[in-house]
């Protein structure tokens, strides 16, 4: 099926939708078992020859983009909501520079993950495989259709995508290039589909189609989220929210923790890897705190305090206990002094979602044991903490952050979207 019959589809009845997405279903099935035996050569063409249609498609990518932007504005999305809408000729070239860099990395299929031979002469391989049929569910953000559908052809897997209704057009002029790509390297549409409408009922269905998809993976807000944990008869890869904090420790330099404070928070406020909390050590705040958060002010970032800091900071305003647990994705940030590395620690476990954590100090051992007690996806020291994103982990691209621990963990690239299988090479043995 292709974005333009998906566009024809939207306005299909309530009464078809499930054999609709049945059929969607059972065609990536299909999809799925060629992907699982194509060459790495071949999908590699598929990616590029995406990536080349994505760029001759630039304008007529902007102005679906265009489209959704004023439909989006008419309905009163946040400006952080706005902002993961909206593409750029920077925005777009960015996807289809990921599209190649995935191209080029090492095929994750076919991978000898171990091997040993028992004493009987067994030979035991583990190796490498797709998962399957992956269906990825997202909010607003158009280029996860390409990150998505790249990364999901790399590693062999059918992917079925159901993005915003904010971005429907988009993200069709989007897949269309994919579909180019796919027919470029002689390889099934099927690959790579949508969901042909915006109904909200068709999530409901796809969460329940344990039969046709392997894996879902939802990228969104806590609501999204929790629906799809609550109601999904399929095993889900998925994040909570990006409670992302940035220690500044009594060893730290303080020309780094305000250049690293002033990024993590303001760079993009409306992603996951943005801080929403700052925290410094009571014995260097006098010295430090305003330094850094003087530039947090003048760039527009609203400052809510705790005592020690509403009393450094007259600007700041005070804290509520839920600011602590909030993930404002805006121009705003949470700031609490604490006693030392042992109060910031126990802050983070409370508060934190286990995404991203960071500390800036010159303290070798304050740095490692900040990296081996925090339990979070991504732990970091002295860097910043917009760095969280599969792009700058060298993947290419990834299709979300996994805060869980099964089956992957921080950022779901290609090699992330695999699993193994056993294979045992005897010369005769029976098993007595």
């Amino acid at each position: 099926m292709n974005a333009d019959t998906a566009v024809l589809r939207q306005e299909g009845t309530r009464d078809d939708l499930r054999g609709q997405m049945e059929a969607i279903g059972a065609a990536a099935r299909s999809a799925a078992a060629v992907l699982a035996l194509t060459p790495a050569e071949t999908k590699a063409k598929a990616l590029r020859a995406a990536a080349e249609s994505i760029r001759r498609a630039s304008a007529e990518i902007l102005a679906a983009n265009a489209k959704d932007m004023e439909a989006a504005r008419a309905k009163g999305l946040s400006p952080a909501m706005l902002d993961r809408l909206a593409l750029s000729p920077a925005r777009i070239d960015a996807m289809a520079s990921g599209m190649e860099a995935i191209a080029d990395f090492p095929d994750p299929i076919g991978r000898t993950l171990a091997e040993w031979e028992r004493p009987n002469g067994l030979k035991i391989s583990r190796i490498a495989v797709p998962l399957g049929v992956i269906g990825v569910i997202y909010e607003s953000r158009p280029n996860v259709t390409a990150d998505a559908g790249g990364l999901c052809l790399k590693s062999g897997n059918a992917a079925i995508l159901r993005g915003g209704s904010e971005s429907f057009h988009t993200s069709g002029t989007i897949l269309t290039c994919l579909h180019t790509g796919l027919r470029a390297a002689g390889l099934p549409e099927a690959a790579v589909q949508r969901v042909p409408t915006t109904d909200r009922a068709a999530v409901g269905i796809l969460l329940t189609m344990n039969d046709f998809v392997d894996i879902i993976v939802p990228r969104g807000g806590r609501g999204l989220i929790e629906r799809v944990q609550n109601e999904s008869r399929i095993p889900v890869i998925a994040h909570l929210d990006g409670m992302c904090h940035t220690y500044i420790h009594a060893g730290a330099s303080p020309r780094m923790a305000i250049d690293i404070a002033v990024n993590a928070k303001m760079r993009r406020t409306g992603i996951c890897g943005a801080m929403e909390t700052l925290l410094i050590d009571r014995a260097v705040a006098p010295q430090l705190l305003s330094t850094i958060l003087k530039p947090l002010i003048e760039a527009g970032c609203e400052i809510r305090g705790d005592e020690t800091v509403c009393k450094l900071e007259p600007r700041a305003v005070p804290a509520k206990p839920e600011d602590w647990d909030t993930e404002y994705l805006d121009a705003i940030l949470a700031v609490k002094a604490v006693e030392d590395l042992d109060d910031a620690l126990a802050h983070i476990a409370r508060h934190g979602s286990q995404h991203t954590e960071a500390i800036v100090t010159e303290d070798a051992s304050a740095a490692e044991a900040f990296l081996t007690r925090v339990d979070a996806a991504i732990v970091m020291h002295n860097t910043s903490t917009q760095f969280a994103d599969g792009a700058e982990f060298g993947m290419g691209a990834e299709i979300g952050i996994s805060t869980g621990r099964l089956h992957a963990r921080g950022p779901v690239g290609a090699e992330q979207l695999t699993t193994y299988k056993y294979a045992v090479r005897g010369n005769g043995q029976v098993r007595p």
